[in-house]
């Protein structure tokens, strides 16, 4: 029997409560299907999923059994910069997934369909999928348009910094402010937002080939209708998520990142996902799973083209066909098959072909976005987890979008307390060649750890600093930064780690190859380790805690309960 059904037994208000909803007798027995969303007028990666909500009911409905739409809206992470709003940000994925846990808890369904678009409620959403643990399907939102001459938003921080240094004019800035989103739907760049559509998909919890469509586009739609007939399916089945992801899905994922230049964001939340699957993968998994991936997408921000242009090339698939040989290829997938005869049945059903003729109106080919396995931009994967006697349990950098004059270097240290005063070092000339930007006391702990996006967008855009210096950090990046920025050091200023330590003066090696991160000298002198050892435990001995930044509220909460963001940020 469905749980559903088991439930109605014992709970006789459950019926009439339905048919006053708007059921109708028939429907009560069918096969119940949670329809979550993250649809709300907060931003253009939300505002459009009603209708695919309203998609998966139909299709729930094709298939014999009955939706019921559950809403808990998502925040914006571009909405929130430039102020303390986006210290909400990774609370807010922790938040919404309770919320998740919540609906599903309170009135049991028989499967699910999740649908979402962006950074936050992407990731919550494949969350809830693995603690609810109903037969469930996830749905990526898709992606918007590219504006006039593929202009996109993740330019916009840069030209907000020209026009501060008086390199644009503020009618220009007004300009790209104003066709920067032509549309709904995800940012179109491989930021977080699009980074955690294609995760989905990689880990087999969303359709073959649903990542990253536009979001204006009749496919998605189907793609959503089709999900919500799957989801009845799956609860006819019993196959709960917990029989489809293995630790080998979450392999198959990680190296789809390194092949796509994904989002810094993602060791955040692929590890807080495998968490409610039970299982366990941090920073050392992904620094072990990237060295010798092959790095082959040239999207934004890494890369040349708008994000739209992913799917064109043949999107997870025609990445995943690229990387076969690295991939587990009998992992089953939501599909009930294995993601092996899901490439099989995608190269017979004309999958490629629609996508291609896109690109040829555009006068590129396939390759042109997606490279082949034999002709990478890179075999190191895309990011590289650091440790030393700065970041003990580990620091992260993508390296694809670091300058190579930056893969080592010694740097003088510039510590600052909070990003605003950085930023405005940065943008007065304050800051020099040579220089190493620390930005502390922004962890999990310190303050919600909010992306340091303006800082980096200020330094990438400055032609001689962005090659010259780099952006240390507790606190963690936009999907869309590029430049020497190394973020997510642990452990985090506000509990004592070394970064809280760092003087001026004091001398900083970043080595990527080598994976390091140290600190190597005090007063612009380098010194032996044994001596720097001794420095910091000195300093280490008068450091005291500062108080919270929070005495109530959900940051409180976050605060005093998140893990490092090494073992992804969530709330214990």
């Amino acid at each position: 029997m469905l749980k559903s059904q088991k439930i109605r037994e014992i709970a006789p208000e459950l019926d009439p409560l339905r048919l006053g909803t708007g059921w109708k007798p028939e429907d009560l027995g069918k096969p119940q299907i949670l329809i979550e969303s993250s649809f709300g007028d907060s931003h253009p990666g939300s505002t459009h999923l009603l209708e695919l909500s309203q998609e998966a009911k139909k299709g729930a409905a094709a298939e014999g059994g009955y939706g019921a739409r559950y809403f808990c809206t998502d925040i914006c992470d571009g909405e929130a910069q430039g102020h303390d709003g986006i210290n909400y940000s990774l609370a807010s994925r922790d938040m919404m997934t309770n919320m998740m846990e919540i609906h599903a808890g309170a009135t049991p369904f028989d499967g699910g369909v999740f649908i979402a678009s962006c950074d936050k409620s992407m990731p919550a959403h494949l969350m809830a999928m693995g603690r609810i643990n109903i037969p469930s399907v996830a749905v990526p939102g898709g992606v918007m348009d590219a504006g006039p001459d593929l202009l996109t938003l993740e330019q916009i921080g840069a030209y907000s910094a020209m026009c501060q240094r008086g390199e644009i004019s503020p009618e220009k800035l007004e300009y790209y402010k104003q066709h920067a989103c032509p549309s709904c739907g995800a940012c179109s760049f491989m930021g977080t937002a699009s980074t955690m559509q294609i995760m989905a998909e990689a880990l087999g919890l969303a359709l073959p080939g649903s990542a990253l469509l536009p979001a204006t586009g009749e496919k998605l739609r189907q793609y959503a209708f089709e999900a919500g007939r799957q989801a009845v399916r799956l609860a006819r089945k019993g196959l709960t998520p917990d029989k489809i992801v293995t630790m080998e899905s979450f392999e198959n994922a990680i190296m789809v990142h390194a092949a796509i230049s994904g989002s810094t964001n993602s060791l955040l939340h692929l590890p807080a996902i495998a968490r409610e699957f039970g299982l366990s993968i941090d920073g050392d998994t992904f620094d072990r799973l990237h060295r010798g991936a092959h790095y082959l997408l040239d999207i934004r921000p890494a890369g040349r083209w708008p994000a739209q242009y992913f799917y064109y090339a043949g999107g997870v698939p025609r990445i995943m066909e690229e990387i076969r040989s690295m991939l587990h290829l009998d992992v089953m997938t939501v599909t009930g098959k294995t993601l092996g005869e899901n490439l099989e049945e995608l190269k017979k059903n004309g999958y490629y072909q629609e996508g291609e003729a896109h690109l040829k109106q555009l006068g590129l080919c396939r390759e042109d976005v997606i490279r082949p396995f034999d002709r990478p931009f890179g075999t190191d994967g895309s990011i590289a987890v650091l440790k030393g006697n700065l970041a003990p349990e580990g620091a992260v950098v993508k390296h694809t979008v670091v300058p190579r004059a930056m893969f080592q270097a010694t740097l003088r240290a510039r510590p600052f307390d909070c990003e605003e005063d950085a930023i405005h070092a940065v943008l007065t000339h304050e800051i020099r060649p040579g220089d190493a930007v620390i930005i502390r006391y922004e962890g999990p702990a310190g303050s919600g750890m909010p992306e340091m996006f303006y800082t980096t967008e200020a330094i990438a855009s400055d032609e001689e600093l962005g090659a010259s210096i780099a952006l240390l950090t507790d606190g963690r990046f936009s999907g869309a930064s590029k430049g020497p920025a190394v973020g997510h050091i642990s452990p985090e200023a506000a509990q004592g780690g070394p970064i809280a330590l760092v003087e001026e003066g004091d001398l900083i090696r970043l080595d990527i190859p080598g994976r390091r991160l140290d600190l190597v000298g005090v007063d612009n002198r380098e010194m032996e380790p044994a001596q720097v050892e001794e420095i910091l435990a000195e300093r280490s001995r008068h450091w005291k805690p500062r108080p919270s930044r929070y005495e109530k509220g959900v940051l409180k909460l976050f605060a005093d309960r998140a893990v490092s963001p090494m073992k992804g940020g969530y709330m214990e």
